[in-house]
């Protein structure tokens, strides 16, 4: 019985770290893999985010942070996004998993829109790699999942390309400029 207790509890702590709202109804892909449309997150703005809604256009999932040498790419994944709005959402994921993000939502939201003017979606803060990592990151990085990719972001910024049927395409480490041709050519 005690045993039982303890799976119990350690599964109730686990779901409840996740700023994963849960599920939208499920969605197979044609890879095998299940459909990233089954997500809902919780937006950095106590909104919630459902990849759902973003069926038919591309998604770019990336992990960000404010004090990272990479921070700069913000102003690249606006400009893509901007420019490209119409098929493709770009979701930044802050994350403290390499120990650079602001401490506060609102810091991080006041940082992204004052240096950047980041119009994008940003999700709460979120662990992508680790015992805690979150739904979309374990998703991600589960090819029983995904249907093929077993890499974890290795640092910030890593990007990884969904198309519009929910299906993980590609991913590109934290040196590819989210403007790159390697990125643009595929939208």
């Amino acid at each position: 019985m005690k045993f039982l207790y303890f799976k119990v509890l350690v599964v109730t702590i686990a779901v409840s770290s996740f700023s994963c709202v849960g599920p939208s109804e499920q969605h197979q892909s044609a890879s095998g893999g299940q459909s990233i449309h089954n997500y809902r997150v919780a937006g950095i703005d106590g909104s919630t985010i459902d990849l759902n809604d973003f069926k038919g256009k591309k998604i770019l999932i990336v992990n960000v942070a404010s004090r990272c040498g990479f921070t700069r790419q913000y102003e690249g994944l606006e400009a893509l996004y901007s420019e490209h709005k119409d098929k493709l959402v770009v979701i930044g994921f802050p994350s403290n998993s390499f120990r650079q993000e602001l401490e506060t939502n609102e810091e991080i939201i006041e940082f992204c829109q004052r240096e950047f003017g980041v119009t994008f979606p940003l999700t709460d803060p979120v662990s992508v790699r680790g015992d805690d990592q979150h739904e979309v990151f374990k998703w991600l990085t589960d090819e029983s999942l995904n249907g093929w990719n077993t890499t974890e972001p290795q640092w910030n910024f890593y990007k990884y390309l969904i198309n519009e049927e929910g299906e993980l395409t590609h991913m590109f480490p934290s040196q590819t400029e989210p403007t790159s041709e390697e990125i643009v050519s595929l939208l």
